[in-house]
């Protein structure tokens, strides 16, 4: 099945969205080479709507006027064929987009053209900024995660190993058969492309190659604690841990990877010094890493982090919309891989990729700690592993 004949759950969402009477601007965010762009527009070819598509990830970010222009051409297209949907992509790399967004929006209202807006950007903090400061009450937001493992399946035919080193990048997926040709893209189009124009050019580094070393280190230690002393110690003129704090906070706004805090309990704050790297997509660990599957595939520790990786992605990716909060358990040689709070539910969560002699160690010493928790195996003697990353985390957690 070809990309563009495949629709994302998020395409019957936001089809009712814009074939209701214009009501709302339509904010879409999620990372890059997700579909999103992909998405719009099955949408609006599906209800036959006119569209006037426009992108400013430029080489040198676009001024007020670029957005005063392309809506003045909606407006035309409105003017003869009753409506038009505007495609703002890439917006919030445009100077001041919000207050001109604003500025045009109302005076659409106040005027009774029927524009409507769609927004998509890759950087969800500076696009929710924006909303949140010019747009309050007049945006939907939906956000489009990585790809899951069931939408692979069905869209590509892949099978969980397959899902497991190559990721969720459905753009790179016609290059899995040539490993080296699909690293070199997720590395180049993929990677370098979302550091150097969502994360660089839209925010203050003063050490870009700090900011490449520390991301490229966050992914080797995928799945595996890290505190911030310790990554001073893998990297160069690494300077201090708030600058490392500050550079993991860029991406996970950038939908990169997230670092994942120590359970404390609710009381306490939830940020902890020594976090648990998680890459949101598995391909940012494999293809950084130059190992072919097969080396990926034979190394039982290495494989291991892999599968808990994303069980840990697909938590996040899958949980975003129930706002749930993710946190890893460690006391001495316990520990549990994921610790999960949903409608006021503790769930903790451990991942197996083989045999344990007992897999239910951390999860019985954390429920004895935590009374009322909920526990769930992932893997030989649990849940099977292809049956959690067929489900959305809600569905699982109930």
């Amino acid at each position: 099945m070809q990309l563009p004949e495949f629709k994302r759950e998020a395409f019957v969402q936001l089809c009712r969205r814009l074939a209701e009477p214009r009501r709302f601007l339509q904010a879409l965010t999620g990372p890059r080479q997700v579909g999103k762009t992909t998405l719009v527009l099955q949408v609006v070819n599906d209800l036959g709507l006119p569209y006037h598509y426009v992108s400013a990830d430029l080489p040198a970010p676009p001024g007020p006027e670029w957005v005063a222009v392309h809506w003045d051409q909606a407006r035309r297209t409105a003017g003869q064929s009753g409506t038009c949907v505007l495609v703002l992509d890439e917006v919030q790399k445009v100077d001041r987009w919000s207050e001109v967004v604003k500025a045009h929006w109302d005076e659409d209202a106040r005027e009774g053209r029927d524009v409507r807006v769609v927004l998509l950007g890759s950087a969800a903090l500076m696009v929710q900024h924006g909303l949140a400061e010019s747009l309050a009450g007049r945006f939907e937001l939906l956000t489009l995660p990585h790809w899951s493992f069931a939408e692979c399946e069905a869209c590509f035919g892949w099978d969980l190993d397959r899902y497991l080193y190559f990721g969720g990048y459905p753009g790179a997926a016609t290059l899995a058969g040539e490993e080296d040709r699909w690293a070199a893209h997720v590395r180049d189009a993929l990677i370098e492309t979302t550091l150097s124009r969502d994360v660089l050019m839209l925010n203050p580094v003063h050490k870009p190659a700090l900011l490449r070393r520390m991301f490229a280190t966050a992914c080797a230690y995928g799945g595996q604690i890290l505190s911030y002393q310790k990554l001073v110690g893998q990297l160069q003129d690494a300077g201090n841990t708030t600058t490392l704090a500050h550079y993991q906070r860029l991406f996970e706004a950038a939908h990169l990877l997230v670092g994942v805090p120590k359970w404390h309990g609710l009381s306490t704050p939830v940020r902890a010094s020594s976090p648990k790297w998680l890459p949101l997509n598995t391909a940012l660990m494999t293809a950084a890493s130059r190992r072919s599957f097969d080396a990926w595939r034979e190394n039982h520790e290495a494989w291991g982090r892999l599968v808990e990786v994303a069980v840990g992605a697909h938590i996040v990716n899958t949980g975003h919309h129930d706002g749930l909060a993710v946190h890893y358990w460690r006391e001495g040689n316990d520990e549990v891989d994921f610790v999960v709070v949903r409608n006021g539910v503790l769930w903790a969560i451990e991942v197996k990729s083989g045999p344990a002699k007992d897999p239910f160690r951390g999860l019985k010493v954390f429920a004895r700690r935590y009374p009322g928790t909920r526990t769930l195996l992932v893997g030989p003697g649990g849940v099977p592993l292809q049956e959690f990353l067929c489900r959305p985390i809600g569905a699982t957690l109930r």
